[in-house]
């Protein structure tokens, strides 16, 4: 065989192998996409059962045996202007999305410095909140919050009884500390602590502090072990989002009286869309 035909047949064999390769490219790309196009809807409802469970068992509502939907079902979502702590509507209660509203300048606002104990930078104007209902009353609020820790930023929900002090539960559904440390704050048992304690006196100011040691109050609670900057930022975020800049004026506004009868011009029941 002549040097002529075998460098014919290498750029052939060549020409081949490129094709193949393309054509594999090609069809792994279509099977990817069509994957995520196919999977987009059930990621989407599971991201909503999932936090439809937190708020849940921020709430203290959920146990083994409990059917999320159904007991979801008394749960109704509202939304808060921050800055005059009134209830309002939004234009699309199932799009709204807190998180990203506080990226955007026109639906923000940059928190001053001296007053972001959280750290947070911004702040959406309007957050998401929950009430749960029992016989049409207001027997608990549920506020989302968040703010940094020492490797990342916490988010989570804590939940009040309707006399607006006592804490009903705490839950972090998303953080990235320490585990051992940080991380405890995930720990049911640490979070069991929270509840029945008091989180604001009667004047509607946060009083509660994480200390060192044992708590010996309804207003104390301890520490994490080990974890001094994750509590120290646990601790900010809980006095930034009961001030004023965050839910206070809410709270000292909201007249539970109010709500007894099933009122939805503010949210959607059974929506998560719009949390912090």
């Amino acid at each position: 065989m002549s040097a002529s035909s075998v460098s014919a047949k290498n750029k052939e064999s060549f020409t081949r192998t490129i094709i193949v390769a393309v054509t594999l490219c090609l069809v792994c790309s279509i099977i990817v996409s069509s994957a995520a196009v196919f999977l987009k809807d059930k990621q989407v409802r599971n991201a909503s059962i999932d936090k439809k469970r937190n708020i849940l068992i921020a709430a203290n509502l959920l146990n083994d045996d409990t059917d999320i939907e159904k007991a979801f079902a008394n749960i109704e979502q509202k939304f808060v202007d921050l800055s005059s702590g009134k209830i309002v509507a939004v234009e699309d209660p199932s799009s709204f999305d807190q998180r990203q509203s506080a990226k955007t300048i026109e639906s923000s606002i940059e928190i001053e410095s001296k007053s972001d104990l959280a750290r947070i930078g911004r702040r959406s104007k309007i957050a998401s909140i929950y009430f749960v209902r029992k016989n049409k009353h207001v027997e608990t609020i549920i506020l989302p919050i968040h703010g940094k820790g020492l490797f990342s930023t916490l988010y989570g929900f804590i939940a009040l009884r309707a006399d607006k002090q006592t804490i009903v539960g705490l839950k972090f559904y998303e953080q990235g500390e320490t585990p051992g440390l940080g991380g405890e704050v995930e720990n049911p048992r640490w979070l069991a602590l929270w509840q029945g304690k008091k989180l604001i006196d009667n004047n509607g100011r946060p009083v509660l502090k994480l200390v060192k040691g044992s708590a010996k109050n309804e207003f104390e609670i301890d520490a994490l072990s080990g974890a001094s900057m994750t509590t120290r930022g646990i601790q900010n975020m809980i006095d930034y989002w009961l001030s004023e800049q965050g839910f206070g004026l809410f709270l000292s506004n909201l007249d539970i009286a109010q709500y007894t009868t099933v009122n939805r011009g503010g949210g959607l029941s059974g929506s998560v869309e719009g949390d912090a």
